[in-house]
């Protein structure tokens, strides 16, 4: 029996358009993380529609808001993983916005570009 998708039941939605919802991470890392899920069960960014995409950036820029307010975050990171190898464990494409605040990892440099940790510092060496 396959387990049903974490992200098609639209629970703890905060806020919604027509094609997608924004919810808390279950698994934050960092207060605030929040989601920004299709509504439409498909497994990446490369498979909504363009009126898709269109709802889910419209909801960023409405978590981000709503996170400013909030948390008073310093920073954000923007992501979403697309496929196995990019790290992807819920196969229901969904969108990370991650509060960042001063201090809270050692040396932020780099960014996202820290999902390969070789790569992150690209000015060294």
């Amino acid at each position: 029996m396959e387990t049903p998708c974490p992200f098609c039941s639209r629970s703890g939605a905060l806020f919604e358009n027509e094609h997608a919802y924004v919810r808390e991470d279950k698994f934050p890392v960092s207060p605030g993380h929040l989601l920004i899920i299709p509504k439409r069960h498909v497994p990446d960014w490369f498979s909504l529609t363009e009126e898709e995409q269109q709802a889910v950036l419209a909801l960023l820029s409405r978590a981000k808001e709503y996170l400013d307010v909030r948390y008073h975050p310093d920073g954000y990171n923007i992501g979403i993983n697309c496929g196995k190898a990019a790290g992807q464990t819920v196969f229901h494409v969904h969108m990370h916005l991650i509060p960042r605040y001063a201090g809270d990892v050692e040396n932020p440099r780099g960014g996202v570009r820290g999902v390969i940790a070789d790569k992150k510092d690209y000015l060294s060496g």
